[in-house]
């Protein structure tokens, strides 16, 4: 800032942010989470507004179901999700909308995105009022020490933009570091998981050779570049725009949460731990993987056909 320049003015903070805060048990903690709240831009009221009056409509659009909501845990928690569907991500919508229903806006959980979804145009705002935040320990570590909870795809790239062919896999190409921050933060693991949502595009493969050759892959952090077909679009060459979903069927569970044996810095520093406890955590969640998908072939893989119920 230029001497003499006059500072920007504070964020204005909902009644809840600034009770929030007020529980922090020092000024330190208090600009520290006040500033990753700030810079999130959630905005609780329209949360509510798009949970109350899109939630009905995504839930009969989709044949949603959310199961294991009843396991949700109070308190801080690191919340893990398997991600389907492109920029679109139609599943985060659906599970928001049933978690509003059940526990209420409060209880959303701040979520770790790519800077590359945070910085699109239209897509980042909404996302940011949604509770995105960046995807760093930083931001997380502050959410936890305000007694939020924090959503994130370890995937993230490679996850939501998988081909077709694995869309009822479990897919975090090798990514730990989800493993590592429940550990230093000694918080339980809430895994989710999500099936459906990765049937409203068609992905054929992957160019993420030819992505590392022209340095992009370093530039924008991606992993992965993908040829798909989609609607209104057609065929594309990588991340497809937000698109127009098929109403496939769309089913969800809650899983237990996780709380690992060992936590702690000295925890997260073990590589070999840290192996274990992802790889139990990805063979926990692929057996519900597993039952979602023979759930929805035996209701329909398509959600029209309920809608004459």
């Amino acid at each position: 800032m230029r001497e003499g320049a006059t500072p920007p003015p504070p964020p204005t903070l909902t009644q809840s942010t600034r009770e929030l805060l007020e529980r922090l048990p020092s000024l330190h903690d208090v600009q520290e989470v006040g500033a990753a709240l700030w810079e999130a831009r959630r905005d609780d009221a329209f949360i509510a507004w798009v949970a109350e009056h899109l939630g009905p409509l995504l839930m009969r659009y989709f044949g949603a179901e959310v199961f294991g909501l009843e396991r949700w845990p109070e308190g801080p928690a690191l919340c893990v999700g398997n991600h389907s569907g492109g920029l679109l991500s139609p599943d985060s919508f659906v599970f928001g909308a049933a978690l509003v229903k059940e526990h209420g806006v409060e209880e959303i959980p701040f979520a770790l995105g790519h800077d590359v979804v945070l910085d699109a145009p239209a897509l980042g705002w909404l996302l940011r009022k949604l509770g995105a935040v960046p995807a760093n320990h930083g931001g997380a570590h502050a959410c936890f020490a305000a007694d939020r909870k924090v959503l994130v795809y370890p995937g993230g790239d490679v996850d939501a933009m998988r081909p077709s062919r694995l869309r009822h896999q479990i897919c975090f190409g090798g990514r730990k570091g989800y493993v590592r921050l429940a550990l230093r933060e000694g918080v339980p693991l809430v895994p989710i998981v999500a099936a459906g949502a990765h049937s409203g595009f068609y992905l054929f493969g992957d160019l993420a050779p030819l992505l590392r050759l022209v340095g992009l892959a370093q530039l924008f952090r991606l992993k992965t570049w993908p040829m798909g077909v989609s609607i209104p679009w057609g065929f594309t060459l990588g991340p497809p725009p937000p698109y127009f979903p098929p109403p496939t069927r769309i089913l969800i569970e809650v899983m237990e949460p996780i709380v690992f044996g060992r936590q702690g810095p000295e925890a997260a520093e073990d590589a070999a731990y840290v192996e274990a406890c992802d790889r139990m955590v990805r063979a926990r969640m692929q057996s519900v993987m597993d039952r979602l998908v023979q759930e929805r072939r035996r209701r329909g893989r398509w959600a029209h056909t309920d809608w004459q119920r």
